[in-house]
């Protein structure tokens, strides 16, 4: 078990770290860097998702708008 948590820890660590750095840099905690960065995660995941709907949603009326016709007297 503890061969797992190692590398685990270690990841952790570091990626702390880079937020830590960041903050620093700028000036502000380390908590806003992190939870700026959870927000951003969401909203793009959530657009994306968004965007897929939009997209679905208007395939499916160009589908319905544009039907094939096989000749003229099918009107």
């Amino acid at each position: 078990m503890n061969g797992i948590y190692k590398p685990l820890l270690f990841f952790q660590k570091h990626g702390y770290y880079v937020c830590q750095r960041i903050a620093e840099r700028l000036g502000i905690r380390a908590k806003v860097v992190r939870t700026t960065f959870m927000y951003l995660t969401f909203v793009t995941l959530g657009f994306g998702f968004a965007l897929y709907l939009f997209l679905a949603f208007w395939m499916r009326i160009k589908d319905l708008v544009y039907t094939k016709r096989s000749s003229v007297f099918d009107l």
